[in-house]
């Protein structure tokens, strides 16, 4: 149904609307989940609906204590759509929920997390803030390539030593710039580890990211290959390494 409640929004959102503000209170958890689910700006493979964001916000104020995580985890993912248009109104709402306090503790960390997955692998530090990662962080980051010829196929691999002087949570990320057909660069973001590192407890982490040559969703060229590796959303050390398939 939240592809078919679509078009009243668009042709009569007034009516509409007032009647999603009673169907958020309704006692079927899949009426409630309808309301967020249906508004939301970016649903995948929906019609788009001209609603703003002052029309749509407030249904989500008022889901994001709902009980059922059926209903949260629509709410996590419809704020993660504004974050692609406006990241600093969701990070502002989400410690504003925080405040409040009118969800679990652990239910809002889980929708703060899954709301805001988008920002945190732009390295957006409004976001990694609110995660408990500061970007000044007093740390080391040593990263070796060990693969830095690749065939197609294969996997590039490299090892991360991190230190610090004081311990601290990390959030580790790493880019490739792929080569392209054109000459360009395009850039993926991948997740690493979420771990502590302290005076006496360096992190040690090693990685084979495997290369597939028929990936049905992404074309891999022969080139010069980038990857960049980025701790609490700030860039560290990059590491370059050649694909070829001969």
């Amino acid at each position: 149904m939240e592809f078919y409640i679509r078009p009243f929004l668009n042709r009569w959102p007034d009516e509409t609307l007032a009647r999603l503000s009673l169907w958020a209170q309704d006692e079927n958890y899949h009426v409630r989940r309808l309301v967020s689910e249906g508004t939301r700006p970016r649903l995948p493979w929906a019609k788009s609906v001209t609603l703003t964001q002052e029309q749509t916000i407030p249904f989500l104020d008022a889901l994001h204590s709902d009980i059922a995580r059926f209903v949260t985890r629509s709410v996590a993912n419809h704020m993660n759509d504004i974050s692609k248009i406006n990241a600093d109104t969701v990070v502002s709402l989400l410690a504003d929920w925080k405040k409040r306090g009118r969800q679990s503790v652990k239910e809002l960390d889980w929708m703060t997390r899954h709301s805001l997955r988008t920002l945190v692998k732009q390295g957006h530090m409004g976001a990694l803030e609110l995660l408990g990662y500061s970007k000044d962080v007093p740390i080391s980051v040593d990263a070796r390539i060990l693969t830095p010829v690749v065939m197609m196929g294969d996997a590039v691999s490299f090892e991360i030593t991190i230190s610090a002087q004081t311990q601290c949570p990390l959030l580790v990320d790493y880019r490739i710039k792929f080569a392209r057909a054109d000459g360009k660069r395009a850039e993926k973001v991948f997740k690493l580890k979420q771990g502590k590192v302290g005076p006496d407890a360096p992190l040690n982490l090693k990685k084979a990211h495997k290369l597939k040559a028929d990936a049905t969703t992404f074309t891999l060229f022969e080139g010069a290959h980038r990857i960049t590796i980025q701790v609490n959303g700030v860039d560290y050390t990059v590491l370059d390494f050649q694909l070829t398939s001969n």
